[in-house]
């Protein structure tokens, strides 16, 4: 399936995509999210991965190298910030059509940019997905109408995998498989006016 990401930044955070995306594109890494939280003053979380999903700690710190220049050149952030590059994690975004393929199977928490038939928001399992849909399995669907519903991903505006036993076996097996550590709690977290990158469990 194609790198395409279907579910993209906006305002400033789709700027600090476009200076980040070519960088790590250019590693042989793929962007999964980049998003601007509050927690220490102001974070801003970087999320990659190679092609088959993975990215360890030497990943993170290798991006860093490379994204605190370019960051620090354009400067698209008026004020001091922490630069938290991290893996997608175990119950990750999904912002590309091999994310829903690959998670077929496991339950997806999806929202729309607009209202189908009244609804925005769908919760569910992950039954088929191609480069241009992904179909979801309601389970609180009503009696006698169809549960599964069929939704263009360029119509998505965010979405994420629900943690389940599941999905841990799931990200155990494939850690295991890989021999490396690779998930949400392992992160490297950069002080923009610091010098030296810090790792952090």
């Amino acid at each position: 399936m194609s790198k395409k990401r279907y579910i993209r930044e906006t305002g400033i955070e789709a700027r600090i995509s476009a200076i980040i995306e070519p960088i790590a594109n250019d590693m042989g890494f793929d962007l999964v999210r980049v998003k601007i939280l509050p927690d220490n003053g102001m974070t801003l979380q970087i999320m990659a991965e190679d092609e088959n999903g993975n990215f360890s700690i030497s990943d993170c710190e290798k991006l860093s190298r490379e994204v605190n220049p370019a960051l620090d050149a354009d400067d698209p952030l008026d004020k001091a910030y922490h630069l938290e590059i991290s893996s997608a994690g175990v119950d990750r975004p999904l912002v590309r059509a091999r994310d829903f393929e690959r998670y077929i199977g496991h339950e997806a928490k999806i929202e729309l940019f607009d209202m189908i038939n009244g609804r925005k928001r769908f919760r569910g399992e992950i039954v088929s997905s191609n480069e241009k849909s992904v179909t979801i399995k309601l389970p609180d669907a009503l009696p006698e109408t169809d549960p599964k519903h069929e939704l263009e991903l360029a119509q998505i505006a965010e979405a994420k995998l629900m943690m389940s036993d599941k999905l841990l076996e799931m990200a155990a097996k494939n850690q295991k498989n890989d021999n490396i550590i690779d998930n949400s709690e392992i992160e490297i977290i950069d002080d923009k006016k610091d010098d030296n990158p810090k790792e952090t469990k």
